[in-house]
């Protein structure tokens, strides 16, 4: 089980990874050229709110099953790079992306106008890109 949890999550984060890069460059590209908010664009946003969620659901089973993730001596998991990283760094950073996502989602929904929409999506999914890429890189 843990093994297919593991190619899941691991294969998935390519349609995430493709579909924010899509999700942003579709924003910049409404805000630039004052373009109105299509129902593509609401189904392309929360499609990339869906996988993520996904994701991050696999990915907290995952946690759940690892044997990298140990919380019996957080003294020692703080002091080794490779066990903080999966017990505390990763998960963190995954989350509050997954939390920006929403929030840059849900402030589109609620916005009037095509410009407000689409910046809301830009400035949100392109933070959550960050904390992904840099929770990745680590």
């Amino acid at each position: 089980m843990y093994t297919a949890f593991k190619h899941l999550h691991s294969g998935l984060r390519y349609e995430v990874l493709l579909l924010l890069i899509l999700a942003i460059i579709t924003a910049i590209g409404g805000v630039i050229g004052k373009k109105t908010y299509t129902e593509g664009n609401r189904k392309l946003n929360l499609f990339t709110l869906i996988s993520a969620h996904i994701q991050l659901l696999v990915g907290l089973g995952l946690y759940t099953m690892s044997t990298m993730v140990s919380f019996s001596d957080m003294g020692t998991v703080m002091k080794t790079a490779n066990l903080r990283y999966w017990t505390v760094e990763h998960v963190v950073m995954m989350v509050l992306a997954i939390v920006l996502i929403t929030i840059g989602h849900s402030k589109s929904k609620k916005a009037v106008d095509s410009t407000a929409k689409h910046k809301s999506i830009a400035v949100f999914y392109t933070i959550a890109l960050v904390f992904i890429v840099g929770a990745i890189m680590m």
